[in-house]
């Protein structure tokens, strides 16, 4: 089953916005009867358990009411967490000068990129309109189209 994300997101940001989080995205995993829901919640002060349940309570009714997703899930609610996913061409932006790691929907090839290569990982150098600048191994810069980012996610630092 496929989930019209945009229309969930419409759905749900407004509710998790007037609750005083911050919605940075969410996850759908389809396998059966085990789907799983994730939706991440960040904010000033942090994001801890309690206001995870919260979150969930006031988003799980509003689930229940307009049923977007016909099959049966899970619903988690999460803080982005030390490896925060990067779901929007903003929050790359926001996260300028930090590591991240990224998987592509198609192999890319290009002059400073491995011939097929899918995965990589480097610093975010800068955001051009759609295209987001990464520094990656002995400073060969890349520039990907955001469209083309299957998943993206910070690098945590110890």
């Amino acid at each position: 089953m496929s989930i019209k994300t945009e229309q969930l997101e419409a759905l749900l940001e407004p509710i998790i916005s007037s609750m005083d989080y911050e919605y940075v995205g969410l996850d759908y995993t389809s396998q059966g009867r085990h789907s799983i829901l994730r939706i991440y919640i960040d904010s000033a002060a942090g994001v801890n358990v309690d206001d995870c349940a919260k979150v969930s309570h006031q988003v799980g009714s509003v689930l229940d009411v307009e049923d977007p997703i016909s099959d049966e899930y899970t619903l988690e609610v999460s803080s982005p967490g030390m490896n925060r996913p990067l779901f929007k061409l903003a929050h790359y932006e926001q996260f300028i000068g930090e590591e991240a790691k990224f998987k592509t929907f198609r192999p890319q090839n290009g002059e400073n990129i491995g011939t097929g290569q899918r995965k990589f990982r480097g610093f975010i150098t800068s955001v051009d309109g759609n295209n987001i600048q990464f520094t990656i191994e002995e400073n060969q810069i890349i520039s990907i189209a955001f469209s083309e980012i299957e998943k993206g996610n910070l690098v945590a630092k110890f």
